[in-house]
């Protein structure tokens, strides 16, 4: 059961849809509740099973139980419940083709992961390696420098964050890669150390990642190209240090017409977003070519010293694979990266739409014409339950902003009407009307904020998900702190349907 007390708002609405299956009696019959997944939840594949599976879990009166069927209170704990979460629960467990070439893949990344704040002042911690592994992230960076007593330190060089030790970075790496996923760990060694101390650093990757290091090529089918994740499970990819880089060698990246003549196709390039941005600009469609061939990373500009984050979205329109952001600054870009990486059972590989693997077309993200028909996409804000206070203790005065991360041509916002000083159950019943080109590449964000002023307004709670794991029908959504932690009972009640 999602929560003790469900607000009236939202029981009112419930009343209504499980009123009208009941068919005039007390309790919904199994055939009501059937009836009801089939129209409302659009959930075509239940049968009689299923409606009997859902009374046995939710509904706690002996006697209806008994007679297959479900008393209002057994509805509403079922309406509250992950079966009726907005996210495809199936989308929890991997159900992706894992045995692609990794090219084919977005993959979890990201940027100076040591730090725990700025890249001038900040600590450098172990812990910033923990949290990013228990994200599900599989690209890590480690910046290397000579240390004394021929100890290698990592540390952001030149500036006075602070170092912590090679070796215990290797360390951490080897106890916490694997405990939310099984994909493979790429090890982005950006490498400023001494030819003495570079053999040190190797030595540690052997000694301590033992068999959990590749340092062989993989027998696979396309010899000379990079295997797939599955290929590779449980495995740590060194990405420099040349005796030990197998597979994603960092190259220069000069022009994609030079890539396309002269680059291996284990190598990857890595970009800052500033030249990315101009490449997307001008030649999307070459870049959309060049990532289906090879791995491209991009990483933030050197100005953002406060660690800040530009948005992933524009990267991974173009199929770029390792979008690395720095995953200590909490804000929209970090709520869009969970967002497309609680899919696939939160592994960190997210297998690329076929729009951008496709070989028979060119794919041009910053074109506005991509398909003859749109996508249509209706959500229906309805209420809210249980908003977290502010620390004034206040009563919130919430609106929902419903935001669409795409393509540039489907990216938009919509916001409900503000409802006065009410956080416990505030009611909207807004309709929002979205028309997707690509919605495949779509992510999907709700927002909930406080309107503090005319114009201002102060972050409530998010959640965000890719458009392919949205469910049809009356379904709630679980809110998220500004730190992507749960605000377990907050959440929102809203109705989906696409075509």
């Amino acid at each position: 059961m999602k929560k003790s007390k469900p607000s009236t708002s939202r029981r009112a609405e419930i009343q209504l849809l499980f009123q009208s299956y009941t068919g005039g009696f007390t309790t919904l019959p199994a055939a009501g509740l059937l009836t009801f997944l089939h129209t409302e939840q659009m959930e075509q594949a239940s049968d009689e099973e299923t409606a009997h599976s859902l009374i046995d879990r939710y509904e706690i009166e002996e006697a209806a139980r008994e007679n297959r069927s479900m008393t209002f209170e057994g509805f509403l704990r079922y309406m509250e419940s992950k079966d009726c979460c907005v996210f495809n629960q199936s989308h929890t467990s991997v159900y992706q083709d894992m045995n692609q070439p990794l090219p084919s893949y977005f993959i979890s990344s990201s940027h100076n992961t040591y730090l725990t704040g700025d890249q001038l002042v900040g600590r450098s911690h172990l812990d910033a390696y923990v949290c990013a592994l228990r994200k599900g992230c599989r690209c890590l960076e480690i910046d290397c420098w000579d240390g004394p007593d021929m100890e290698p330190v990592v540390y952001h060089g030149y500036t006075l964050t602070t170092k912590i030790l090679f070796k215990d970075v290797i360390a951490t790496v080897a106890q916490h890669a694997f405990e939310v996923s099984s994909y493979p760990v790429i090890l982005s060694l950006e490498n400023h150390c001494n030819k003495e101390q570079q053999e040190v650093m190797a030595q540690y990757l052997v000694s301590i990642l033992g068999d959990l290091l590749l340092t062989s090529p993989l027998d696979h089918a396309t010899s000379g190209d990079l295997p797939s994740p599955n290929k590779k499970k449980k495995k740590v990819v060194a990405q420099a240090l040349s005796d030990l880089v197998i597979y994603t060698e960092s190259v220069k990246f000069i022009s994609f017409s030079h890539s396309k003549v002269n680059q291996n196709g284990y190598a990857n390039t890595s970009v800052a977003e500033e030249k990315a941005r101009k490449l997307v600009k001008a030649s999307g469609a070459e870049f959309v070519q060049h990532n289906q061939r090879f791995l491209s990373r991009i990483y933030p500009a050197g100005y953002r010293t406060s660690s800040s984050n530009y948005n992933p979205q524009e990267f991974w329109n173009v199929g770029s694979q390792l979008v690395a952001l720095n995953f200590q600054s909490l804000g929209l870009p970090m709520d869009l990266n969970d967002g497309r990486f609680q899919d696939n059972g939160g592994c960190g590989y997210i297998l690329k739409p076929a729009v951008l693997m496709s070989n028979e077309r060119g794919f041009d993200p910053g074109s506005s014409q991509h398909r003859p028909k749109p996508t249509h996409l209706l959500l229906k804000v309805i209420s809210g339950s249980n908003l977290p206070l502010p620390r004034t203790g206040k009563a919130l005065d919430p609106f929902v902003r419903v935001e669409i991360h795409g393509l540039p041509s489907d990216c938009c916002r919509r916001n409900t009407q503000t409802v006065r000083g009410n956080s416990l159950s505030p009611r909207w019943d807004t309709r929002m009307n979205f028309n997707l080109s690509v919605p495949e590449l779509c992510l999907v964000r709700f927002c909930v904020r406080d309107q503090t002023g005319l114009l201002s307004s102060e972050f409530v709670g998010q959640y965000t998900l890719p458009f392919t794991s949205l469910k049809k029908g009356y379904r709630w959504v679980p809110l998220r702190s500004r730190d992507g932690c749960s605000l377990d009972p907050a959440s929102l009640f809203v109705y989906v349907w696409y075509s």
